[in-house]
Parts: C-alpha cells; sequence; structure tokens
C-alpha cells in the first residue's frame, strides 16, 4: 500500500503488466448485429443450421471496430456491402442472459446492433446467402419476432427497433431491457401485429354509393407533431376516430369531433377533408375510411373511451413516425403527402424529429 500524501487513500501500486492481467482475466465476447427493415417495417431475420431460431445478421467483433465487424457480417452472410454508421443499442448480455453450453464459458458480452436501413426490392433481391452458414432469410412482422427468436434476442431487436423510431440515439440495454425505457418501451410497442391497411389513397370525398364506415384523424399539435392513441398493454397504435353514429347525420367532422372527444378527451378546430381509403373487402361490404386533417385546441384529463372502456395512452409523434406504428403499404406514402399539405394550410411548423412522447393533459392552446 503506497500513498503520496498524508490525506491520500492507500492504493495498490500495480506493474503494467499486472494491471492488463487483471483486466484480461474479466474479458467479455464482443458481438456485433444489423437490424434491417424492408419498406412495410418488416425485420430481416436469418435462418441458420446451428439454431432453431432466427437471428439478425451479425456476428463476432473480431480485431475490428463494431461496425465494422457489422458491415463484414453483412457481405459475409448476405453478399451485401452496406456502410455500418449509425448505432441503435448497445447491449449487456449477461452469463444468465443466453443459454450456452458450460464448455464454452460464456462470459457475459457487449453486443452492438446497428441500423441497416430500409432496404428496397432491389437490394433484397441482391442477397446472396453464406454456403452452409445462412440457410435463408425471411421478413418478419415485429410482432412475431417473440417466438422466432431467442427471448433475449428478441428484446434486443425490438428496443432496437423503437431507438429507430426516435431517433435519439443508441439505447443502453442489460440482457435486452433498456435501462431507461421509453414510452414505446413501457407500452410494448410492436408485441401486437400492427394493422395493415393495404389500400390505395385518393384526396377528396369519397364517391357518391360508397358509404363512410370509418374517420381517422391527423390532429396536430403546435409543434406539428399529431396525436396518436396506444394501447397501454401491448402498444398497438390508431389515429383517433371511428364510426359514424346516426346522431352524426353523415357527416364525418362531426364523427371525428365525437370520438376525439370521447376517445382522447380532447377537442379540435373544424377539420378539413383529406382524402379517403377504398376498404373492397370489408365484413359489411365495400365502403370508404375517410381521413380528415384538424388542429388540436385543448386536452383534458385521460379517461375511458365511453364506448370500449380502454384509457389510451395520449401520445405525441411525428407525422412520419406514426406511418411506421401500421402497415399501410404503398398507399402511406400518399397519404403522408396529403397530411404535410394539411399542415402547412393549418398553418402548423413540421414538427422536428424527438422520442415519441405522451401527451398527459390537461392542456390548452
Amino acid at each position: 500500500m503506497t500513498t503520496s500524501a498524508p490525506d491520500e487513500r492507500p492504493r495498490v501500486a500495480m506493474t503494467d503488466e499486472a494491471y492488463g492481467a487483471l483486466r484480461a482475466s474479466a474479458a467479455l465476447w464482443a458481438g456485433a448485429s444489423v437490424l434491417i427493415t424492408n419498406r412495410r417495417g418488416q425485420v430481416l431475420l436469418q435462418r441458420v443450421g446451428y439454431r432453431p431460431t432466427r437471428l439478425l445478421p451479425g456476428g463476432a467483433v473480431e480485431r475490428e471496430s463494431p461496425a465494422q465487424a457489422a458491415a463484414r457480417e453483412l457481405e459475409e452472410e448476405l453478399g451485401v456491402k452496406v456502410s455500418v454508421t449509425r448505432g441503435l443499442a448497445v447491449d449487456w448480455v449477461s452469463p444468465a442472459g443466453r443459454a450456452t453450453p458450460p464448455v464454452m464459458k460464456f462470459p457475459g458480452e457487449v453486443l452492438h446492433v446497428f441500423d441497416g436501413g430500409v432496404w428496397d426490392e432491389e437490394r433484397i433481391a441482391s442477397i446472396r446467402c453464406a454456403p452452409g452458414e445462412i440457410e435463408a432469410v425471411e421478413f418478419a412482422e415485429p410482432a412475431d419476432l417473440p417466438a422466432l427468436m431467442e427471448p433475449g434476442d428478441a428484446r434486443r431487436a425490438l428496443a432496437a427497433l423503437r431507438a429507430r423510431i426516435n431517433g435519439t440515439g443508441p439505447v443502453l440495454l442489460e440482457d435486452g431491457r433498456p435501462l431507461v425505457p421509453t414510452l414505446l418501451d413501457r407500452v410494448n410497442a410492436f408485441t401486437r401485429h400492427r394493422a395493415a391497411h393495404h389500400w390505395p389513397w385518393y384526396g377528396g370525398p369519397a364517391p357518391a354509393g360508397l358509404p363512410v364506415r370509418q374517420c381517422w384523424g391527423w390532429l396536430f399539435a403546435p409543434d406539428g407533431r399529431v396525436l396518436t392513441l396506444l394501447d397501454p398493454a401491448n402498444g398497438a397504435a390508431c389515429l383517433p376516430g371511428g364510426t359514424p353514429e346516426p346522431q352524426d347525420h353523415g357527416d364525418p367532422a362531426t364523427t371525428l369531433t365525437r370520438e376525439v372527444a370521447e376517445e382522447a378527451a380532447a377537442r379540435i378546430s373544424d377539420p378539413v377533408l383529406l382524402g379517403y381509403l377504398p376498404d373492397e373487402h370489408a365484413s359489411s361490404g365495400p365502403c370508404a375510411r375517410v381521413r380528415m386533417a384538424a388542429r388540436l385546441t385543448d386536452v383534458g384529463p385521460s379517461r375511458p373511451d365511453p364506448a370500449t372502456g380502454q384509457t389510451y395512452v395520449r401520445a405525441l409523434a411525428t407525422p412520419e413516425q406514426v406511418t411506421e406504428l401500421f402497415d399501410w403499404g404503398p398507399g402511406a406514402a400518399d397519404q403522408l403527402q396529403a397530411v404535410h399539405q394539411a399542415r402547412s394550410l393549418l398553418r402548423i411548423p413540421k414538427a422536428a424529429h424527438q422520442p415519441v412522447s405522451e401527451l398527459t393533459g390537461p392542456a390548452c392552446w
């Protein structure tokens, strides 16, 4: 024990060799994986011969940086050369957090998840699976990941997907669980299948003779974000609105105003029509699903929807983030363009990218 001053705490003097040996004794594995989605928001998974569960592309970090390892693994496993620079998550995988044979003496691993981006059909078609290692690739709905992957792998992939949508940098995980959960983590976003509405988008009113069976609203807060309702149990999302009732007298704006008050305890400005989606396969026959836009004017305390008894989590998200919470297919881009046109007409600024956050209320604008 040595000290250099009377009031200094004693410390152990170590040689460089001893210090290096101490750190080597606590060495961990290091790994890197890549989250890739298609344009529908489905996650690319690999099927390998040596495990019954699916994996994200990736592998061990060798004598390289984690980002270099991620890019190398993509090229080796899928035959696709991609620059990987954006991190989504860093996960501490504890020795108890992964089932490994005792002979491996797994010491724990620091695993980096990188953003591989959204791949179009051309890039997907260029995939060439490494023979003898990767049997096939598939794109899976996020809600199916827990059934297809090891529990820790699924938690990590979903946490990385939520971090991508929030867009505020990598999240820190322990065995796939965020140290500081975001709103999307707290409501378990993507653990229920997203609403799949693959209908074309048409601007303007629904044609005569096509009944309106639904009216949803893009409701803008002053900062340009829109109100989204989330199921607190599984994160399932919906825009405020609902089914026309007799008292609405066939007016979609009246339907939307009433439903927003009931579902979200909120009031809005006079809605403007955006367009409609034709649903040819509705159980009650072909119908139109109308979309409108309005300003939020005030929000009261959260309360149950009198029609369903459900108390939603009221969230604010950018229009782009909202579209990622659904599976709307090719029509999503056209609808999003109409939303931004309405935003400009309403003199609402474009929202800065920020995490999806809860609107607790009450508030008045």
